[in-house]
C-alpha cells in the first residue's frame, strides 16, 4: 500500500494521515508486531510528537510508565500492564517526555475477514482506548501477543500464503481477548455510573451545542441542582458546569481541527453566537485562542 503523498495526506483539515507501512512489514503482510522504540515509525516523515492521524489499528501493551498519550484531544496516562487501542481515523500524538516501553501491534484494515472484524469490535469507537486488565487477563494477553509475534517473525517454516493464514488466526485470538476486555471495561464503567449522571450525560450529549445551563438540565431531568451536582461529582469528580464545558471544548477542538469553518461559525456551532465570547471561553479552558490552536495543528 503506497503512501498517498510523499509526506502522508491530509483530510482537508491540515492533519496528516499516514497509511499502514506495508513495506516495513515482515513478508509484506498486513500486520507488524514488535517492541516499542523511537526507531519504530509509521512513515519516514511521520511526526510522532505532533498531532497526526493513521488509517490503521495500533495496540500498545506497556511494560513501563507512566506514559501520557493524546487520543482525540483527550490525554491518557498508561502504566505498566495497561494497553492503549487506537483505531483508524483517530487523531493522536506521542509524548515527548514519556518513554514508551513494551510491545506494539499495528494492523492494516482489511487484513481480517468481515466476520472477524465484527466479532472483535474493531470499529467500536464507543469503547475506551485505555484498558487496564487484571493479572489473569494481562497474563493471557501477553501470552497471546508473544505467540503472535513468534508467528509473525517465523517466515521460514511455512509458505507465504499459509504464513498469512496462521497470522490471521493468531491475530484473531489476541483481538478476541482484547475485545472482551474492552467490552467488559465499558460495561463495568456503565454499572458504576449513577443513573442520574447517565441521564445528565446523555442530555448534555444531545443538547450541549444549545444549552450550557446546569439549572436548565436539572429542571429538564426533574432533579434539584444539588442532586445533579452530587451525582456528577461522584461519577466524574467535577461539577456539572465543568462537564458541560469540557464537552463544548471538545466539539470546538474537533471543528477547529477537522474543518475550515471560520472561527465565528465554530463558536456558533457550539452555542456562542458572539465570536469574541467564544474566543474568551476557549482560551480560558485551553490556554490558547482558537486561531492558535488551529495553527498548531496545521
Amino acid at each position: 500500500m503506497a503512501d498517498r503523498t510523499p509526506n502522508g495526506a491530509g483530510d482537508g483539515d491540515g492533519i496528516r494521515t499516514f497509511p499502514f507501512p506495508v513495506d516495513l512489514s515482515v513478508g509484506g503482510v498486513g500486520i507488524q508486531v514488535g517492541p516499542m522504540g523511537t526507531e519504530r515509525r509509521w512513515h519516514a516523515d511521520a511526526p510522532l510528537e505532533r498531532v497526526h492521524r493513521i488509517d490503521f489499528h495500533v495496540v500498545m501493551l506497556f511494560t513501563g510508565g507512566p506514559v501520557r498519550h493524546m487520543i482525540d484531544f483527550a490525554e491518557y496516562e498508561a502504566h505498566a500492564g495497561d494497553l492503549l487501542w487506537i483505531r483508524p481515523g483517530q487523531v493522536h500524538r506521542f509524548s515527548r517526555s514519556s518513554e514508551y516501553r513494551g510491545s506494539v501491534l499495528t494492523m492494516q484494515p482489511g487484513f481480517l475477514p468481515r466476520a472477524t472484524v465484527e466479532a472483535t469490535g474493531l470499529y467500536r469507537y464507543d469503547l475506551p482506548p485505555l484498558l487496564r486488565p487484571d493479572a489473569p487477563h494481562l497474563a493471557a494477553l501477553r501470552a497471546s501477543l508473544t505467540h503472535l509475534q513468534r508467528e509473525y517473525e517465523d517466515t521460514e517454516t511455512l509458505p507465504p500464503s499459509l504464513h498469512a493464514s496462521v497470522l490471521r488466526h493468531s491475530l484473531t485470538a489476541f483481538l478476541l481477548r482484547l475485545a472482551h476486555l474492552a467490552a467488559s471495561s465499558a460495561e463495568a464503567a456503565r454499572r458504576q455510573a449513577d443513573t442520574t449522571f447517565t441521564l445528565f450525560r446523555d442530555a448534555v450529549e444531545k443538547d450541549f451545542a444549545a444549552n450550557h445551563s446546569v439549572s436548565a438540565y436539572a429542571d429538564a431531568l426533574g432533579y434539584s441542582r444539588r442532586t445533579l451536582v452530587r451525582a456528577v461529582r461522584a461519577a466524574t469528580g467535577e461539577t456539572p458546569k465543568g462537564f458541560i464545558d469540557k464537552r463544548v471544548v471538545l466539539e470546538a477542538k474537533r471543528l477547529l481541527a477537522h474543518t475550515d469553518l471560520p472561527i465565528g461559525r465554530v463558536g456558533a456551532a457550539v452555542g456562542f453566537p458572539d465570536a469574541a465570547n467564544f474566543s474568551k471561553f476557549f482560551q480560558l479552558h485551553t490556554g490558547q485562542t482558537p486561531v492558535a490552536f488551529r495553527a498548531e495543528l496545521r
